[in-house]
């Protein structure tokens, strides 16, 4: 098994920026993959970016270009840093870990609890 921890979230004036981390234990010798995903109230969880162990980054379009997604290994811990948020970028923010290079929602068996996180005045 495998057991993720989100930490790092809040509220945040629009414009701010965030950093999340998810720190990861258990049997981590099959994961591939990290990734964070948020849910927005009456919507579908989405991905927000990934990361595979060799480090090659994938991010949504929404949050490209404003938005970081980093990897060590050594401490078994994956970051999100969040630039210039938006009231958009409310949601709760989860760490979610799979066994291979996905970036498809169903093939991360492994998830966090979430972290919430609200961008507003």
């Amino acid at each position: 098994q495998v057991q993720l921890v989100e930490s790092g979230g809040g509220l945040v004036q629009p414009g701010g920026s965030l950093s999340l981390s998810c720190a990861a234990s258990g049997n981590l010798f099959s994961i591939d993959t990290m990734g964070w995903y948020r849910q927005a109230p009456g919507k579908e969880r989405e991905l927000v970016a990934s990361i595979t162990t060799g480090g090659t980054a994938n991010y949504a379009d929404s949050v490209k270009g404003r938005s970081a997604i980093s990897r060590d290994n050594a401490k078994n811990t994956v970051y999100l840093q969040m630039n210039s948020l938006k009231p958009e970028d409310t949601a709760i923010y989860y760490c979610a870990a799979s066994t291979l290079p996905s970036r498809v929602k169903d093939e991360y068996p492994y998830w966090g609890q979430g972290t919430q996180v609200t961008v507003s005045l």
